[in-house]
């Protein structure tokens, strides 16, 4: 079959150590499935796998990509939930499992023509999306709803700031935010893209690091060290930060005083639960909400989709599909 791997990582030129072409089946270990994937959306996860970030008994050579949309054994049209682990494990909650992991990490991820995943993290599909849209659901949009729903403590009417418009996550954090009835506001550095933020259901959008008309109720973190002291000054008194990523950094200046004398309350979010995932699935079919996608590119194009995503090109998901052709690059 064909498949997108990191056959290595190097943290100065993480895209030469991309491989693209031909791939043993996926070992189907007892309880598992396979699933035909029909479409599998691009993550900041896949590019610091080939920078070598992320667990040091991560698997390589490796199959890349987490999320995927596709049919199963049975010919169900399915959603791919990525966390490998045991609720039990974690009170409940896979994703406090200290051995969970990752498809793309330990095991064989979804940048395959087909992929082993545990029967238990299949999730029908809603109806109302194309494979390329549910393909973002197991990610940044499942990210999003867990910030949004679990973590925020926000009410209908409250506002939240999201810091950086056009990723998968800030898009998602705009639509679900909308549909929960939040005032959404968000930043970036690019007028063009803040632009974009309001047309796709942001309230308002400002430069990153502006003094904001009044303080919220929460903000969504994803972007770390160039915006936390801004999050911080933009919470109210009691509010909330979440935060779900870093991608400028993971160790800014903590600001305590910040903290304590406005008893903020600092919140880490990671991914979802199968449960989430149902819900999130739901909730899109019965508001009609849907994934943004930037492009779709065939897995034989990945190193496109790659590239894009490391200079910064795109607005809402890359997703890749199977490959509209034999004799793709090997790189």
């Amino acid at each position: 079959m064909f498949a997108v791997v990191a056959k290595g990582a190097d943290p100065a030129d993480p895209l030469s150590c991309l491989y693209t072409g031909e791939w043993p089946e996926p070992e189907v270990p007892y309880g598992w499935t396979t699933v035909s994937v029909r479409a599998a959306s691009l993550n900041q996860h896949d590019l610091w796998t080939l920078r070598g970030v992320g667990p040091p008994t991560r698997r390589m050579p490796v199959v890349l990509g987490s999320d995927a949309a596709g049919i199963d054994e049975d010919g169900n049209e399915v959603v791919v939930h990525s966390v490998i682990g045991d609720p039990g494990a974690g009170r409940g909650d896979e994703t406090l499992d200290p051995r969970r992991a990752l498809l793309g990490e330990e095991h064989h991820g979804t940048f395959a023509e087909r992929v082993a995943v545990p029967r238990r993290n299949l999730v029908p599909k809603p109806a109302g999306l194309s494979f390329e849209a549910a393909a973002c659901l197991p990610g940044a949009w499942l990210t999003a709803y867990r910030m949004l729903f679990g973590a925020s403590g926000l009410a209908p009417g409250d506002t939240v700031l999201v810091q950086g418009a056009g990723g998968g996550v800030s898009t998602a954090l705009i639509a679900l935010g909308a549909v929960a009835g939040f005032r959404v506001w968000v930043t970036s550095r690019s007028a063009e893209r803040r632009g974009r933020a309001v047309e796709i259901g942001a309230h308002a959008a400002f430069p990153v690091g502006e003094r904001l008309p009044e303080r919220v109720d929460a903000v969504m973190e994803t972007v770390g060290e160039a915006t936390w002291a801004h999050s911080l000054r933009s919470t109210r008194p009691g509010g909330r930060i979440v935060i779900s990523g870093a991608t400028t950094g993971g160790m800014p200046p903590a600001d305590l005083h910040h903290v304590f004398f406005r008893q903020l309350t600092v919140v880490g979010s990671t991914l979802g639960t199968l449960a989430d995932l149902h819900a999130l699935s739901r909730l899109c079919a019965t508001h009609g909400i849907a994934p943004l996608v930037d492009r779709v590119l065939p897995l034989d194009r990945a190193r496109e989709g790659f590239e894009a995503l490391e200079g910064g090109g795109v607005f809402g998901k890359v997703v890749f599909t199977p490959p509209s052709a034999a004799g793709a690059d090997r790189g």
